[in-house]
């Protein structure tokens, strides 16, 4: 007999239920596959309903319990501090201590409409654009302006104040006390172990030139570039920069520069082992290699050091064999023969430079004693003024960060004085509604808008069930109160934006539920200030962001292609004139006018990649860009700081003056490249080296051979060095030509170029 084809409903219904759970439990596995996030949700979940309990049942002053309440969201929740035990305590310490000043002007400000407006302002911009400083205080900010928010939009008179901070520090000590103990989130670097794996990658791949082998080192480069490339995704994933003005955070983010230039010197040009000095060159390889693994222990947490004595040995050995051996070169070699001689030993050179720095910033990353360093962070400023630099350098109007801290606080603003002067029940969530989608540019703003919108509209459908089947049995509100926590504080990083409002929505309804009962009524106050908010919000964006970040990306990639060319054009006829390696004026200058553009072009980048809609094919013409920057800016460093200490011999300026015209048109070229980018036009064609200064540089070199003196030779190959660098970068230029044109055909909206 045939089994039946009839289906069973029920059993159906239930498979389609169990496929759609195993599902969903797969994506929030994909999410959050070390459970980090669930374990600050069930934090959350256990300690925000016991606070709220205590000081409900036990205080008993409705103050006290709607501080408290908030608070241990906004400590549990938003305030999202990671690293090491201590940086995370004296960061929640910082945040409690802000809270209890932050609570007392709002509520001091609470019952004018001016003066909370006027606070509000200042306030807000402050504590946002303070962010830039640090990520603690990026992390933190939200929380700290939750207490301002809460404080200057419940009126309450002075006296008030007493109890508004009992709440507080009642959530404060409570919270930050399970933060610390309850769950703690185990550190997880994945920048710094991305930075180990790509050190790795990188040190098997000169292991590999050192054998010779063709297929390996292929086969390694190609895995070495994934892993840098890697690395840089990573790097600019996060939605604020992961490092500080001075200390471990600041060598984090060198790091991530310096081995995407390392990665582009890898590949050593053929014969290098060979060359002259081929035993230094051959040294300077394997010390560079062991280094880069050296490096890589470092960052993932192992008892080693990068032996970077070896790596200066090697280096200055390089040089010394450059200077012993070109007295060999035949007097009459032409100028290829020349540079082939000598440009492999450029390369291992500028190699072993940038091993050294990797190996220094893998030392300072992971708080180890940094080493002897360069000129540069010698003179680097004391914290505070490294903090007031870096202020500085962002409090501009085309800044990302500064625009987003203008643009929240404008908002912030506008939404407590329209919330006070309507006179709007719980006058607050107009102004939380305005914080919660200040986000990204108008056009973001907007989806934004609409994730809240169904996330708040599902919350209160969801939350007034919830009361309509509970009714006013308060034993029950306080049982399903974690779970509503819970959903609010894990939904909006493993799920989504939208379901982390409904979370937070329902935990609004219960809450007032429970300490004023009002029944379904409170959920549809909340979407009536709220959509307030939501229309601040839009508003603001609409005004502020136009047209998004894209074109201030633009800007910020011209900015930075024409410093970092300036700096490297200074630096250039710095050495070959003078030749004594103490940087002049106009190089100190034209190092901090490149390095301060970089990081305004890191924030654009970070900001243009947060947006929706930009497709694959302009994060890679973006980002080869973004890329070039960097290169443009590290090949000034790196010749900087790999000049040797000489004096240049007299009458040394007719040979040096071979180098102007050179560094001169290369300047040219990128400032021509960056108006192009900021216009939106066509690149200019790349540009050749002038031929004639070449071989000047050649016949300086020759002559400084044959006269014999080991002074003459140094100051020769430092001008050849030099020259060297400004070719790589000439050749760098089809490169960035080529992406400059596809991102100005997409702005101008043409059809692409068939292959």
């Amino acid at each position: 007999m045939r089994p039946s084809l009839t289906r069973d409903p029920a059993a159906a219904s239930a498979r389609a239920a169990a496929g759609l759970g195993a599902s969903l439990a797969r994506r929030l596995r994909a999410e959050d596959p070390e459970l980090l996030s669930l374990e600050g949700a069930a934090r959350a979940a256990i300690v925000m309903p016991a606070v709220f309990a205590f000081a409900d049942n036990v205080i008993g002053q409705p103050q006290t319990t709607i501080f408290s309440a908030f608070g241990s969201f906004a400590i549990l929740v938003l305030a999202d501090f990671s690293g090491p035990p201590r940086a995370r305590l004296v960061s929640y310490v910082a945040l409690a201590g802000a809270g209890v000043a932050l609570i007392s002007l709002g509520t001091l400000c609470s019952r004018s409409p001016a003066a909370a407006a006027a606070v509000m302002a200042v306030v807000g911009f402050v504590i946002l654009f303070s962010g830039v400083i640090n990520r603690y205080l990026a992390a933190g900010s939200f929380a700290a302006l939750l207490s301002f928010i809460i404080s200057v939009n419940v009126p309450a008179p002075p006296s008030a104040i007493p109890d508004r901070l009992e709440g507080w520090l009642l959530a404060s000590v409570l919270g930050i006390s399970a933060a610390m103990l309850l769950w703690p989130p185990r550190p997880r670097g994945e920048l710094r172990a991305a930075a180990a794996r790509a050190c790795a990658a990188l040190g098997d791949l000169l292991e590999s030139e050192c054998y010779g082998d063709a297929s390996l080192v292929r086969s390694r480069a190609a895995a070495a570039r994934e892993a840098v490339a890697t690395l840089r995704r990573r790097f600019v994933a996060t939605p604020y920069r992961p490092t500080g003005a001075t200390g471990s955070t600041e060598a984090l983010g060198f790091l991530v520069d310096e081995l995407d230039w390392l990665r582009s010197l890898a590949r050593l040009p053929t014969g290098a082992a060979q060359a002259l000095g081929r035993d230094a060159n051959r040294e300077a390889i394997a010390a560079a290699g062991v280094a880069l693994h050296a490096s890589a222990a470092t960052l993932s947490g192992l008892d080693d050091r990068p032996d970077l004595e070896r790596l200066v040995r090697a280096r200055e050995g390089v040089f010394e064999a450059l200077v012993r051996d070109a007295r060999e070169l035949p007097a009459g070699c032409d100028h290829a023969a020349l540079l082939c001689a000598v440009e492999p030993a450029f390369r291992v050179r500028e190699l072993s430079s940038a091993a050294w720095e990797v190996g220094a910033n893998a030392l300072l990353a992971t708080g180890r004693d940094p080493p002897d360093v360069d000129w540069a962070r010698r003179n680097s400023p004391s914290a505070p003024r490294a903090v007031a630099k870096l202020l500085a350098e962002h409090a501009r109007l085309r800044s990302v960060w500064f625009r987003n801290s203008v643009r929240g606080a404008a908002a912030l603003t506008i939404a407590v004085y329209v919330a006070q002067r309507a006179s709007v029940q719980h006058a607050f969530w107009v102004v939380l509604g305005t914080l919660s989608v200040l986000r990204s540019n108008a056009l973001a703003t907007g989806s934004i808008i609409l994730q809240a919108v169904a996330g708040t509209t599902v919350g209160i459908v969801v939350g007034v069930g919830l009361i309509l089947a509970i009714g006013s049995n308060e034993p029950v509100l306080w049982a399903v109160l974690p779970f509503a926590v819970l959903l609010a504080a894990y939904a909006p990083g493993a799920v989504s934006f939208t379901a982390g409002q409904a979370g937070f929505t329902v935990v609004v309804v219960i809450l007032f539920n429970i300490i004023q009962p009002t029944g379904w009524e409170v959920g549809l106050i909340r979407v009536q200030d709220v959509a307030i908010g939501f229309a601040i919000s839009l508003g603001v964006g609409l005004l502020f962001w136009p047209r998004g970040a894209a074109s201030v990306l633009r800007e910020r990639l011209a900015e930075a292609f024409v410093r970092s060319a300036g700096y490297l054009a200074a630096t250039a006829k710095a050495l070959a004139r003078h030749g004594d390696g103490s940087p002049a004026r106009n190089v100190q200058h034209a190092r901090r006018e490149a390095r301060a553009a970089a990081h305004l072009l890191d924030d654009a980048f970070r900001q243009f990649l947060a947006e929706h809609g930009a497709d694959r094919l302009d994060l890679e013409s973006v980002g080869a860009l973004v890329a070039g920057a960097t290169r443009v800016r590290l090949a000034a460093y790196s010749l900087l700081a790999m000049t040797g200490p000489s004096v240049a011999p007299a009458g040394w300026d007719r040979c040096a003056s071979a180098l102007d015209q050179d560094a001169d048109a290369l300047r040219c070229w990128y400032v021509a490249l960056g108006d192009a980018l900021a216009g939106g036009t066509s690149p200019p064609p790349p540009h050749g080296l002038d031929l004639d200064s070449g071989r000047r540089v050649s016949r300086c070199l020759r002559a400084a051979v044959a006269d014999g003196d080991s002074r003459r030779i140094r100051a020769a190959l430092c001008l050849a060095l030099a020259r060297e660098h400004l070719g790589n970068l000439q050749h760098l230029e089809a490169e960035l030509a080529a992406a400059a044109a596809e991102l100005a055909r997409q702005s101008s909206g043409a059809a692409p170029v068939a292959a």
